[in-house]
C-alpha cells in the first residue's frame, strides 16, 4: 500500500529527529502479534559529560484498541519510561506520554503492516540502566511492560562514535536525508540488491582522515563480509550512512560493526549493532531453523520430520520446511499464513512461561498449550496444605479438562492423565 504523504520520518539534521506519528507505518518486518518494540540509542549530548539517550517506541496498529468518531476512527496509548540504576535500586528518572493515532479507514486500523512510532530523548551519565517501559491502551486498559539492560556510551573523549541506527527506509528530499529507523531490528530483504542501511555519528575535536571497517557477523563466527571505506571528517559531528550490498542472509542473529582506523591503522573507535535475519512469510520468533524444526513435533509426523531434518543442504532443509507449511495454509490466496504463524506463537509463549530445566515447549503444559492452544480457565493451586501444587486447566468447548501436578515442588508440573487419540493432534 502506498505511503501517506505525511508518513512519520526522521530528519537526521534537526533535533529531535523527529516527531510522533500521525499516520502509519507501512514499512517494518516486524511481527504485529508484538506488543510494543523499544530501542535505545547514545548520542552526544550538550551537557557535559552526559549522553543524550534517544528511545524510540513502536506499537502496532493490532494492539491499539480503535474507537469510532465522527471523523472516523481513533486509538491512544500512553507510554511510560521509567530509568533505574543497574540493580534497580534507585529510580533515576521517569517519562510518561500519550499518543494518539487517528484513521479515516476502518482497514487502517487492522492493517498487520502498520505501526505507530514514537521518540523521546533523555540525558544520562554514562553507564549501565535497567530501562522499564510499560504500554497501557487508553480505551481497553490492556498493558504491556519490558524491561532491558542498557549502555549509555560515553561520549566525552576528543573521538566517539554513537550507537548504530538500522533504517527500514530513507529518501532524500531537497538534498537532506530522511529516514525511519527499524526499531523492531528485524531485517528481512526481498532480495539481495535492497542492502543492509543504517546510519551512526562520529564525533571529532579535530579533522582527521579515517578508515571504517564494516563487519557482517552471523552468530559468534567470524566475519561473513567486510566492507571497507576512507574519507575525511571535520572537527565537530560527522554524520555517517552505509549500505551494505550482496548479502546473502539466512533466518539467525547478526552483528554488524563499524571499526574506525586512523592513518597508522590503529582502531580509535568502534559501534556495533545486532539484529535478527528473518525470511518474508516466516514467523519473526523463528531464528534457527534446525529448532524450528524441532518445535514441529505436535504438528508434523515422524515421517514429515526425518524427511526434513534428513535434507542434504541447508536451503534444501529450508525449503522443505517452509513447503511443509504452505501445505497448512488456509489461506493460500493471501500472504498470510495463520496457521504457520498462530503454531509459533504458541510455542513462544509456552518457552517464555514454562521453561525451567527445560524449554518451555517440552513441558507438559508446553504440549497441551501447543496442541489445543489457551484454556479457558486455568484453576491454580501453588500453595494447599493438604496436596502438592497442581493446576487445573479447563477447555469448554472440548468438554474436557487437564491436571498438572508439580512432583518436585520446583515448577517441573505433569500432565496427570496423558493424551490420547484425537486429542494429540494440533488444533
Amino acid at each position: 500500500m502506498k505511503l501517506l504523504n505525511n508518513l512519520l520520518t526522521a530528519f537526521l539534521f534537526s533535533i529531535p529527529l523527529f516527531g510522533q506519528a500521525q499516520n502509519p507505518v507501512q514499512y517494518n518486518t516486524a511481527d504485529p502479534n508484538q506488543d510494543f518494540y523499544e530501542d535505545y540509542l547514545s548520542f552526544r549530548s550538550d551537557e557535559p559529560g552526559k549522553t543524550r539517550v534517544d528511545i524510540f517506541v513502536q506499537v502496532p496498529y493490532t494492539r491499539i484498541q480503535f474507537v469510532k468518531t465522527d471523523e472516523g476512527f481513533s486509538g491512544s496509548y500512553m507510554v511510560t519510561i521509567s530509568v533505574f540504576d543497574e540493580e534497580k535500586e534507585k529510580l533515576i528518572l521517569e517519562k510518561s506520554w500519550v499518543e494518539k493515532i487517528n484513521s479515516k479507514e476502518f482497514e487502517q486500523t487492522t492493517s498487520k503492516n502498520n505501526f505507530n512510532l514514537s521518540l523521546r530523548s533523555v540525558v544520562l551519565e554514562p553507564g549501565k540502566y535497567l530501562v522499564r517501559s510499560a504500554l497501557e491502551d487508553v480505551d481497553s486498559k490492556k498493558s504491556a511492560v519490558k524491561e532491558d539492560l542498557i549502555t549509555v556510551k560515553n561520549m566525552v573523549d576528543d573521538f566517539s562514535l554513537s550507537d548504530i541506527m538500522l533504517i527500514a527506509r530513507q529518501t532524500v528530499v531537497n538534498g537532506n536525508n530522511k529516514i525511519v529507523p527499524n526499531v523492531s531490528k528485524n531485517v528481512a530483504m526481498q532480495n539481495e540488491e535492497e542492502g543492509l542501511q543504517f546510519f551512526f555519528e562520529i564525533y571529532s575535536n579535530s579533522p582527521k582522515q579515517i578508515s571504517i571497517e564494516y563487519s557482517l557477523i552471523e552468530g559468534s563466527e567470524e566475519a561473513i563480509k567486510k566492507d571497507t571505506v576512507t574519507r575525511n571528517i571535520d572537527s565537530g559531528k560527522t554524520q555517517i550512512f552505509h549500505t551494505m550490498n550482496n548479502l546473502q542472509l539466512g533466518m539467525g542473529e547478526y552483528l554488524i560493526k563499524a571499526d574506525v582506523l586512523d592513518n597508522s591503522e590503529n582502531t580509535i573507535g568502534s559501534t556495533e549493532k545486532s539484529f535478527i535475519s528473518r525470511w518474508i512469510g516466516v514467523p519473526s520468533t523463528i531464528r534457527d531453523i534446525d529448532k524450528a524444526v524441532d518445535e514441529m513435533v505436535y504438528i508434523a509426523s515422524g515421517g514429515e520430520l526425518s524427511d526434513i531434518k534428513d535434507a542434504k543442504s541447508k536451503e534444501e532443509k529450508l525449503h522443505q520446511f517452509l513447503d511443509f507449511w504452505k501445505k497448512k495454509d488456509p489461506t493460500p490466496q493471501t500472504e498470510d499464513n495463520p496457521v504457520f504463524e498462530e503454531y509459533y506463537r504458541r510455542v513462544e509463549y509456552t518457552n517464555k512461561n514454562f521453561s525451567h530445566y527445560i524449554e518451555g515447549w517440552r513441558t507438559d503444559r508446553g504440549m497441551v498449550f501447543i496442541i489445543l492452544g489457551s484454556p479457558n480457565n486455568v484453576d491454580r493451586h501453588p500453595f494447599d496444605y493438604d496436596s502438592k501444587p497442581y493446576e487445573v486447566w479447563e477447555y469448554y468447548e472440548l468438554n474436557k479438562y487437564f491436571v498438572f501436578v508439580d512432583e518436585t515442588g520446583f515448577g517441573d508440573y505433569r500432565l496427570s492423565t496423558p493424551l490420547y487419540g484425537d486429542f494429540y493432534r494440533y488444533r
